[in-house]
């Protein structure tokens, strides 16, 4: 039996790279950072609304919107598996008119994005969505 080359190790290591990893996070800690961003307040289901494709193609750059119909003073939104889970927090003036924030997001594989809207009175809402990844973004080495 032969040893194997170094240059026949690199490209195993290499090909070990490419191939899907075990998630880092789970369920459990997007819960306890949702949690820690509310400060033990009950989430609510309702009141923010969060747009984005349920199927995504490339995790790249993936179009979501934050919206509410009522005055609210903060807007966030969580992830269940990318490396952080707090992927933005805006700090709002209320208007009558409610919210609406739009941007660009990195998906690192297919998993739960939790929208947050807190509103005046102190009440905090949510808006949970599953979204199916099929090529991965933000991929880190562990």
């Amino acid at each position: 039996m032969s040893r194997p080359t170094r240059r026949l190790m690199l490209q195993a290591l290499s090909l070990a790279a490419l191939l899907p990893r075990p998630a880092l996070a789970s369920r459990a800690e997007l819960e306890q950072a949702l949690r820690t961003f509310t400060q033990g307040q009950p989430l609510n289901a309702g009141e923010v609304q969060l747009d984005i494709a349920p199927l995504i193609e490339n995790g790249n750059a993936v179009p979501v919107t934050l919206s509410t119909r009522q005055p609210v003073q903060v807007l966030a939104l969580f992830n269940e598996l990318n490396p952080q889970r707090e992927v933005l927090q805006a700090q709002l003036q209320p208007s009558p008119a409610g919210a609406r924030l739009s941007t660009r997001i990195r998906l690192a594989t297919s998993q739960q994005l939790v929208a947050v809207a807190q509103t005046p009175d102190g009440r905090w809402w949510s808006h949970r969505v599953d979204v199916i990844v099929t090529l991965a973004a933000c991929i880190e080495g562990g």
